[in-house]
């Protein structure tokens, strides 16, 4: 059966994926249909932080399903409270809204912010306006694409609600400029990980903290893939001693097996949502609630938050010994890495020699490689990984003529 024509023949193309058909994963492995073994180095952007079919997701998913999947919130649940209980008490912050997506996730953050600047700061209606970055990833909707600075993600999707402005990523003196009396929020990622593992400099995010509370301005941190771990600590923002005003988060939070958004924020900014301002009809479902639960707590247990911080140090370390004129720099934090290559050769060419050894990524601005892994990923797994990017690219250079 040939499962690529098939989804090329009926499937939108608003994906160009590698020629492989992944039918089973198990931990930090993933197998196509003929058998082969591949390490999984995307677990799909984060989703997959626990490793692939991780058997407590699974026996709380399958527990759950056979006594209540979903039903409407106009009723309480046994799970939902539990679940938001344990998120706020994790992330210190006082209440949590959850949705499916991470960019549902980031439009309620979005709502709340431009709600409270009119309830709370007294902006006036329809003129709160909200602060992001050049080369930021929020999502795929109309309104966080009207966010973007990435042409292909704009083009043929405008007009684009209004009350946005741009700003320098890294630049905390171009934060302050760029504030108004009309602004809500700054909304950040503490790494941008699709905009090429971008690290900023060290501090950035805590003087933005300190600009926004003197402006009376919310700082909501979109840790939808930085966060649960996946830098080494619970939030990467707590990396820089920020607690932010709100938080995103998604991807890792459904155990790699359900989507499971929250936004969460300090009671004064979640409170100016009242019955009926928003929702969600999967939103905080029982099925979902008990995935996440479980998946937060599997995260404490197998102290998969320390061992992002441990084995990223060790990878990031493996990843500098690589020497090739193709690599032009190696960054990222905890277990999100990246490896810029050379503009004469296409990331996508790199990512496909990897996955002829076996190893599964895929470049993002046709410039970086990443590596983010499930955090249950072993010191043998990234040594090969290593080990086969400096075979790859001492290939692509005698090819090229660079040896």
């Amino acid at each position: 059966m040939n499962f690529i024509a098939r989804e090329e023949q009926y499937g939108a193309r608003n994906y160009a994926p590698l020629p492989i058909v992944i039918v089973r994963g198990k931990g930090v492995t993933v197998w196509d249909e003929n058998g082969k073994s591949y390490l999984d180095m995307m677990s799909a952007y984060s989703a997959v932080s626990h490793g692939h079919c991780h058997p407590r997701i699974l026996k709380a998913m399958q527990k759950q399903a056979e006594n209540l999947g979903i039903i409407s919130r106009a009723f309480y649940t046994d799970q939902l409270g539990l679940f938001l209980e344990k998120a706020c008490q994790l992330f210190r912050f006082d209440r949590a809204l959850p949705m499916n997506t991470g960019a549902e996730a980031v439009e309620t953050a979005l709502k709340a912010a431009r709600k409270w600047a009119y309830k709370v700061k007294g902006v006036e209606n329809d003129k709160a306006e909200i602060i992001a970055c050049t080369n930021n990833f929020h999502g795929r909707t109309i309104a966080i694409v009207g966010l973007s600075s990435e042409p292909q993600y704009r083009d043929g999707f405008g007009p684009f609600p209004a009350g946005y402005t741009l700003i320098p990523y890294g630049d905390h003196r171009a934060l302050e400029k760029a504030i108004t009396p009309n602004t809500a929020a700054f909304l950040v990622e503490p790494i941008q990980g699709e905009g090429g593992i971008i690290v900023p400099p060290l501090g950035y995010l805590k003087a933005c903290a300190e600009i926004c509370r003197k402006h009376n301005v919310l700082l909501i941190c979109d840790e939808v893939q930085t966060g649960l771990g996946r830098t080494g600590s619970w939030l990467a923002s707590w990396q820089d001693d920020v607690q932010p005003d709100g938080v995103t988060l998604g991807k890792a939070l459904g155990g790699g097996m359900f989507p499971v958004s929250l936004f969460l924020a300090k009671k004064e900014v979640m409170d100016v949502f009242t019955p009926g301002d928003h929702g969600s009809t999967f939103g905080g479902n029982p099925l979902a609630a008990a995935i996440a639960r479980e998946a937060l707590t599997i995260l404490e247990d197998e102290q998969l938050i320390e061992r992002a911080n441990r084995l990223g140090d060790y990878f990031l370390s493996k990843l500098k010994q690589v020497h090739s004129a193709l690599i032009r720099d190696v960054r990222g934090r905890g277990l999100l890495l990246g490896v810029e290559i050379a503009p004469s050769c296409p990331a996508k060419k790199v990512c496909l020699k990897l996955s002829e050894h076996g190893i599964l990524t895929k470049d993002t601005h046709e410039t970086v490689i990443r590596f983010a892994p499930p955090l249950v990923v072993e010191e043998a797994h990234i040594d090969y990984v290593v080990e086969k990017l400096q075979a790859v690219c001492s290939e692509l250079e005698a090819e090229m003529n660079l040896a």
